[in-house]
């Protein structure tokens, strides 16, 4: 098991393939922003559908502040299709079969059996500026992240 990213620590990269099949890099991201990097359990479960409906409703304002928001599990390509498309999410889902994302971030699991709920901000030089781990603090996830988000676009405003 990894040991964990920690705020300050540089976020590992990786490529995943989205809920179209397309191939995204998290670091060609960061140059146009922050990053809200979120891993929840599992597609179409009660309390990933509420957080993922909670960052679809709170989209313009991450956007506005300058900030891409990206769901991680390791549900198929094509669960998170149908799953963004029956929540009208307009964020980018990455697919992460085998878990190997999770694992370079450390993301615990729940009773050694559920994969955890654990939201990144991630600055445009790539470093973890906020970490927010609960499998049930589900609106925490998006106000905290947003917070460090306004916080991160004061800072490159300066």
């Amino acid at each position: 098991m990894a040991q964990g990213i920690k705020v300050g620590d540089k976020a590992p990269d990786f490529t995943l393939p989205s809920q179209s099949g397309e191939p995204v890099r998290l670091y060609d991201w960061l140059g146009e922003g922050a990053v809200v990097l979120y891993f929840y359990p599992k597609d179409d479960t009660r309390g990933c559908t509420a957080e993922a409906c909670a960052f679809r409703d709170s989209h313009e304002v991450f956007t506005d502040a300058g900030a891409q928001v990206i769901g991680v599990s390791s549900d198929s390509v094509d669960r998170h299709a149908a799953f963004a498309g029956r929540h009208s999410l307009p964020f980018t889902l990455l697919s992460d079969e085998g878990a190997r994302v999770r694992k370079a971030y450390g993301v615990p699991t729940t009773f050694g059996l559920i994969p955890g709920r654990v939201t990144y901000v991630i600055d445009r030089q790539g470093t973890v500026r906020h970490l927010f781990n609960s499998m049930t603090g589900i609106d925490r996830h998006i106000s905290e992240a947003l917070q460090v988000v306004r916080q991160i676009q004061a800072e490159d405003l300066v």
